[in-house]
C-alpha cells in the first residue's frame, strides 16, 4: 500500500511538472526526486519481503494495509513539509524578500 501511494504521488507531482513552468519555478522538482526516491526504497522492500515470505505479500491483512496506508499519507505530509521549507529558504519567486524589504521601509 505504501509502494502505491508513493507512485502515485510520484506520477501525480512529475506530470505537474512535466506540464507547468509554474510548477518548475516553485522547485517542484524537488517533490518529484522525493517521491520517486521513496517508490524506489518501497519497491526494493517489497522485492526482499517477497524473497522472504513468497506469497504472503500478496496477501495482507486488513490492519498491515491500514498501518501501510497511514506510512504512505505520513511520507507524503513529511516530502510536503520538506518542500515547503525548501521554498521558503531559497525563496524563488522573490515574496518574502519583498515582504521582509517593504517592513524595513
Amino acid at each position: 500500500m505504501t509502494l502505491l501511494i508513493t507512485i502515485l504521488a510520484a506520477v501525480v507531482t512529475t506530470l505537474i511538472w512535466y506540464s507547468s513552468e509554474k510548477a518548475r519555478e516553485l522547485r517542484i522538482s524537488t517533490l518529484v526526486f522525493m517521491f520517486w526516491g521513496a517508490s524506489l526504497m518501497w519497491f526494493v522492500d517489497a522485492v526482499v519481503e517477497f524473497i522472504e515470505i513468497r506469497a504472503e505479500y500478496f496477501t495482507p491483512a486488513a490492519e498491515d494495509m491500514l498501518n501501510d496506508a497511514f506510512l504512505g499519507v505520513s511520507v507524503i505530509a513529511l516530502a510536503l513539509v520538506i518542500w515547503v521549507v525548501t521554498l521558503l529558504i531559497k525563496d524563488p519567486k522573490k515574496v518574502i524578500a519583498k515582504k521582509l524589504k517593504n517592513k524595513t521601509e
